[in-house]
């Protein structure tokens, strides 16, 4: 089956020793199946000339005679100069920390060379290069398409094309097609086995492109075959009995009473998303009969997600259930359990807050009591789900921020109860695309109007020499009694000499720059107990300022703070800086986000840093994000096993993963254990590579 051979440790390709294991595996190459999937990122095509003259066509590929050598710089800087020339020209290769290569390159013979070219001090010349002698009969590395890889430190271009060839030979020569047949002849794809050789070392350009066609095509039908295989086994669940009877709220998810005491009490009234969102929340819960809710509740920041959720929760436990609300920080925890608690107790509902660093004393009793069914709702981080936590009738599970949970803290929560409800909340608005294929088995909810008398916050971008600007205006505003927020992306210095961080900053600022003004630091090497007092004093006001690292991207409410400045914005990802920009603009004044960048920005920079300038949408500035840096890096998907596809791109390969989707979900509602056995091969295979490890079989 697919790959089955290829689970061979790394070490059985020859040439692969145990000194060369490590350097693979900081490429997450463990086995020679991860070794053949790690894909090529580019390919250089060798096989067409282009003479020296022609190097403004941004590679030179060309026979040469070398003409002599030079030597240029003094003492350690000294380095080789060899000249040499085509047909059409000459140029110089620049041999730095390469002395050798005098010996290497004789004046009078022939190479083959290839490299990328510049014209500077008035000559072409190159120190990227690579160069062959000509060998009559052979080409070597010219006169082919050549694949250029990933690397990490101690591997080599060169080594990766030996080992991936060695490992060709070896292994892939009679692998089967784990595509259904009828698929690949429906679109003219090619057997795995070609299809693997060709995305490697591919015979022409047309051979390529559909070996690329081949290979993406089955990574988006495996992933959308595990997002169907969750899909059919919750419509499954459906058939068992329930723990508890449910009140049908209506056809229309119409407010229940304790939801509808809860509004009463409100100063304001819901947006019409909240209500939308509200109403399918209600009707998922509503039946008996219908499989368990699960459900993807996306709004930006400050759209009322939390009070979406808490609704949520009053229809879960007017029952006699339980909800747990997990978060995954203590800061953002304890925000929701406080607003909780102003909210809901006073409709009678025992809360409870539940994180790892609740004593011995308090947490015997708080874990008897939610045991017993005396704890209505519980909100908390990780240890929700630890083992000697035990619910007497867990009903609803909401996860906020769920992207920083993987799929098995996921599943660990559940399993406390008996088929409870699943509401994920997420303030990093997931395109459609994005949202396609990773949440393919749930229904999805969007908020996308804000609260009203929210003000835009106006945005700004600062060279960091002009920063002196931004903390005049700064002043002004805290003179007027407002708070603001300094963000850096360092906790301290050392690491990279050029970066500003939070420490020594949060000294510089108090000191020197706003002397007049109360600040404080807060970060995530500080004990939570400090943090907690510490956003407790910059709620109340009694701090002016707070430096922090990206710790406040999250859970932190105080409408007084009307000033964001973020230094070396160009560090950050732009939903995370839009994240943080959501931390102001929370009350009715207006507010204020000044991007600091440095004065080197690169044009890309600057492209990301302008899409902030222009857009206040979340879904835009994540539609962008995905565009910019791949879907695998957006707000922390890849760090939770989401979306690592080897060579698919969902935005870029948006029309494959539609017809992947529909071949996918077309055959396992005909057979559902049709192709098994191969997911089951996949993900031991590659489990190395997310989402396929994290797929539960």
């Amino acid at each position: 089956m697919f790959l089955r051979s290829l689970a061979a440790p790394l070490t059985d390709i020859r040439g692969i020793g145990p000194a060369l294991a490590p350097r693979f595996a900081r490429l997450g190459i463990h086995s020679a199946a991860g070794l053949l999937c790690h894909y090529p990122r580019d390919w250089e095509d060798r096989s067409r000339r282009v003479p020296i003259s022609d190097f403004h066509r941004g590679r030179v590929c060309t026979e040469v005679t070398v003409i002599a050598h030079d030597w240029i710089g003094f003492g350690r800087m000294r380095a080789l100069k060899v000249h040499v020339e085509d047909k059409s020209g000459r140029a110089a290769l620049l041999c730095f920390n390469r002395p050798w290569m005098e010996k290497q390159l004789v004046s009078g013979r022939r190479y083959r060379l290839w490299g990328r070219f510049f014209y500077k001090y008035r000559e072409i010349q190159s120190s990227s290069f690579e160069i062959e002698p000509v060998i009559p009969g052979e080409i070597a590395g010219f006169g082919r398409i050549l694949p250029v890889y990933p690397l990490s430190a101690g591997l080599t271009q060169a080594m990766l094309r030996r080992f991936v060839s060695r490992a060709l030979e070896q292994y892939a020569q009679n692998l089967e097609d784990e595509l259904p047949a009828e698929i690949i002849e429906r679109d003219g794809l090619l057997p795995k086995a070609a299809a693997l050789k060709a995305v490697h070392f591919p015979a022409s350009t047309p051979e390529l492109e559909l070996a690329k066609k081949t290979l993406i095509y089955e990574e988006l039908f495996y992933l959308e075959i595990m997002v169907c295989r969750r899909a059919i086994a919750r419509k499954k669940s459906a058939a068992l009995p329930s723990v508890s009877p449910a009140r049908s709220s209506g056809p229309d998810g119409a407010f229940s009473p304790p939801q509808k005491r809860l509004l009463e009490r409100l100063p304001f009234s819901l947006t019409q998303g909240q209500k939308a969102a509200v109403a399918d929340i209600n009707r998922d819960m509503a039946h008996t009969d219908a499989p368990p809710m699960a459900r993807l509740l996306q709004g930006d920041v400050g759209s009322g997600k939390t009070l979406v959720s808490f609704l949520a929760v009053l229809r879960a436990v007017e029952d006699r259930g339980q909800a747990a609300i997990m978060a995954p920080t203590e800061l953002l925890a304890r925000q929701h359990a406080e607003n909780a608690a102003r909210l809901l107790e006073p409709l009678g509902l025992s809360i409870a807050f539940l994180t790892g660093n609740i004593k011995a004393a308090g947490r015997k009793e708080l874990l008897r009591s939610l045991s017993l069914g005396e704890i209505d709702i519980v909100v908390g981080t990780h240890a929700l789900f630890s083992k000697d936590v035990h619910y007497k009738n867990l009903t609803l599970v909401v996860i906020d921020e769920q992207h920083r949970f993987g799929v098995t803290q996921r599943s660990l929560i559940m399993a406390k109860g008996s088929r409870p409800h699943l509401l994920m909340m997420s303030a990093t608005p997931i395109p459609r695309t994005l949202a396609l294929t990773v949440f393919g088995d749930m229904d999805v909810s969007v908020i996308r109007d804000l609260p009203p008398g929210r003000k835009p916050v106006k945005t700004h971008l600062a060279k960091e020499s002009s920063e002196g600007r931004v903390y005049d205006f700064v002043r002004r505003e805290l003179a007027a009694g407002r708070q603001a927020y300094f963000v850096y992306p360092l906790i301290e210095g050392g690491v990279e000499a050029d970066l500003k961080d939070a420490v020594s900053m949060a000294e510089r600022l108090a000191r020197e720059v706003f002397p007049s003004f109360s600040a404080a630091l807060i970060h995530s090497k500080l004990d939570e107990e400090k943090k907690r007092l510490t956003m407790d004093r910059f709620r109340s006001g009694e701090i002016k300022i707070l430096v922090a690292t990206s710790v406040v991207e999250v859970g932190v409410d105080v409408p007084n703070a009307g000033c964001m400045v973020i230094e070396h914005a160009e560090r950050f990802g732009l939903s995370a800086l839009h994240q943080l920009r959501g931390r102001v603009g929370r009350g009715g004044d207006q507010s204020y986000c000044f991007l600091v960048y440095s004065d080197e920005l690169t044009g890309d920079g600057k492209a990301r840093l302008k899409v902030m300038l222009e857009n206040q949408d979340g879904f835009v500035i994540a539609e962008e994000d995905l565009k910019l840096r791949g879907p695998g890096q957006i707000a922390g998907i890849e760090q939770s096993g989401y979306l690592d596809l080897g060579i698919a791109n969902p935005v870029r390969d948006a029309g494959e993963l539609a017809r992947a989707r529909t071949d996918a979900f077309a055959i396992l509602e005909a057979d559902p254990d049709l192709l098994l056995p191969q997911v089951r091969v996949i993900a031991r295979v590659l489990e190395e590579a997310p989402p396929f490890g994290e797929v539960a079989l």
